[in-house]
C-alpha cells in the first residue's frame, strides 16, 4: 500500500552491522514500516535506501534523518566499523527529500530521552529526583562503544557527539593492566571499546582463558547464554570483568558530564547485560571513586530496551528542526 506524498519522515539507524529504516509521522514511528537490512549486502547507504523506498511503494519523504556510528563533522559521516560515508547530498539523493539530517548514533538516542515508553526503560542504579533540564548521559555499548551528553537548554535539546569509545581503558590493578596489554594488539593501544563491545567481551573470554593457561573463544551470544545457564563458569568470571569494567568507565565519564538527570545505558550489548549488571558489580565499580563514592549516588543509571530509539530520536531531532 503506498503512503502520501511528502508527509511522512524517513529515518535510519546505521550501525556497524545493520540499517534499521522506517518512517516516522512527527516523533512517532510507524511501526509497521520499519524494516531491517543486513550492511553487508549493500556497498553504500544510498543503496539501502533506494530498497527500502521501493520496499515501501515508492514512499517520497519530506524529510530524513539518518544515525550513524561513527563520527560526523560538517555534514558529513564515517562508520567507525564499516567502509561506508555519508553526507547529506547522498541522503537528499537518495530520499529526495526537502530537509536531511545527519547524527551520530548515539546523538540520536539522546534526542530519544523523553520520547521512549517508559516500559522499556530498566532502572539499574536509582538516584534522587531531578528537574527536568538536568544534564543527561547516553553510554552506547553493541558493536562499538561511545558516549554522548544531552543538554536540554533554553532554545532546545543539544547532543554533543563524541568518540568515547577511542579512549585508553582505565587501569585499576594489575590484572586490568595484563588485559589492557592483551587487548592492546588489536589497535596498537588498549582503546574502552576493544573491551566494551560485543567484540570485547569476547576478548575477554579469550584473555581469561590465556590467564589461565587453558586458550579458548567463545562467541558473545554464546558466552551470554552460558552466563544465563551456569554451564561455562569462565563466560560468568568474562561477564563480571566485562562489567566491572563497564562500571568504572561509566563512573568516569559521569564525573566528567555530571548527569544528575541520569546515566542512559544503550544498544544490544547493553540489553543482554541489563539483568546482570546488578549481581555482577557494575553498582560497585561505578560508585568506586574514594572519597566522590558518595558523591556518584547522585547519578541514577538505567537501561535503554527499546531497539529502535535512535529512530525516535532521529524523527525528534527533524521536528526540533522545525
Amino acid at each position: 500500500m503506498g503512503h502520501p506524498d511528502n508527509t511522512y519522515s524517513l529515518v535510519a539507524d546505521i550501525g556497524g552491522t545493520n540499517t534499521r529504516v522506517a518512517l516516522a509521522d512527527g516523533r512517532r514511528i510507524l511501526d509497521d514500516t520499519i524494516r531491517r537490512y543486513r550492511n553487508s549486502e549493500f556497498p553504500g547507504l544510498e543503496s539501502v535506501l533506494t530498497r527500502y523506498i521501493a520496499d515501501e511503494s515508492g514512499v517520497d519523504p519530506i524529510a530524513a534523518c539518518v544515525a550513524v556510528a561513527g563520527p560526523v563533522r560538517d555534514g558529513r559521516a564515517t562508520m567507525t566499523n564499516l567502509d561506508w560515508t555519508i553526507d547529506k547530498d547522498t541522503l537528499a539523493r537518495a530520499t529526495k527529500a526537502e530537509k536531511v539530517a545527519i547524527l551520530n548514533d548515539l546523538q540520536a538516542q539522546g534526542h530519544a530521552l523523553g520520547h521512549i515508553d517508559t516500559a522499556n526503560i530498566r532502572t539499574v542504579l536509582p538516584g534522587p529526583d531531578a528537574g527536568p533540564n538536568a544534564a543527561k548521559l547516553v553510554v552506547g555499548v553493541g558493536t562499538g562503544f561511545n558516549a554522548a551528553p544531552v543538554y536540554d537548554l533554553e532554545h532546545g535539546r543539544i547532543v554533543t557527539p563524541s568518540e568515547s569509545g577511542h579512549a585508553n581503558l582505565p587501569i585499576r590493578n594489575e590484572m586490568e593492566l595484563r588485559l589492557c596489554q592483551f587487548v592492546s594488539t588489536a589497535h596498537g593501544f588498549p582503546a574502552v571499546e576493544d573491551v566494551l563491545s560485543g567484540r570485547g567481551l569476547e576478548r575477554a573470554y579469550a584473555f581469561l582463558g590465556q590467564e589461565a593457561n587453558d586458550p579458548r573463544e567463545a562467541a558473545a551470544k554464546d558466552i551470554m547464554a552460558a552466563c544465563e545457564d551456569g554451564s561455562d563458569p569462565r563466560a560468568v568470571e568474562a561477564a563480571q570483568l566485562f562489567t566491572r569494567i563497564l562500571g568504572t568507565v561509566c563512573g568516569n565519564l559521569s564525573l566528567i558530564q555530571l548527569p544528575f538527570g541520569g546515566v542512559y545505558l544503550a544498544g544490544g550489548v547493553a540489553r543482554a547485560f541489563a539483568p546482570h549488571l546488578n549481581h555482577f558489580g557494575f553498582g560497585e565499580a561505578f560508585r568506586d571513586k574514594g572519597r566522590f563514592a558518595g558523591f556518584m549516588s547522585n547519578f541514577a543509571v538505567h537501561v535503554i530496551e527499546d531497539d529502535y530509539a535512535a529512530l525516535t530520536g532521529s524523527a525528534a531531532h527533524l521536528v526540533a528542526l522545525n
